[in-house]
């Protein structure tokens, strides 16, 4: 670029969003997902059922969080009665991201897939974002093995 000449950057339609909400067993570093057109309690919400169909053999389902404001609202409190004896929810002490493992691979989505994309259109991003996870899922499972005494 010419001094004083911008660069033009595609953008996904009209300021379209997408959001996840994402989980990662600590054991396996598996992420399990779930997208949404908002950041709701919905969007959590939509979040614990997958954790209790993915997780469907487990007795407690320990989910470690930050203190965003969907994950304690009066609609995520009354739905939790319905996953009470199954999820238990950990609370981050307030600006302490560094202790949730997730928000690295967060970060490493972004850095690597959706911060100066050049996909003209939202549905395009998300194929590469869903792939990206996958890809990252795939890792996960063989470095689990490999590390995985016989």
């Amino acid at each position: 670029m010419g001094r004083g000449q911008q660069k033009e950057a595609l953008t996904p339609g009209q300021n379209e969003k997408r959001y996840l909400a994402g989980a990662q067993d600590v054991r396996t570093g598996v992420i399990h997902w779930v997208e949404a057109d908002k950041k709701d309690s919905w969007l959590f919400l939509e979040m614990l059922h997958k954790l209790t169909q993915v997780y469907a053999q487990a007795t407690v389902i320990h989910v470690i969080l930050d203190n965003y404001k969907i994950h304690s609202s009066q609609i995520a409190q009354l739905a939790l009665a319905g996953f009470a004896a199954r999820v238990k929810l950990h609370f981050l002490p307030p600006y302490s991201p560094d202790e949730n493992v997730i928000e690295r691979t967060w970060q490493h989505l972004h850095a690597n897939v959706t911060r100066n994309h050049t996909c003209a259109r939202m549905q395009a991003l998300m194929q590469e974002v869903r792939y990206y996870l996958r890809k990252r899922n795939r890792k996960s499972l063989q470095a689990s093995v490999i590390s995985t005494p016989a």
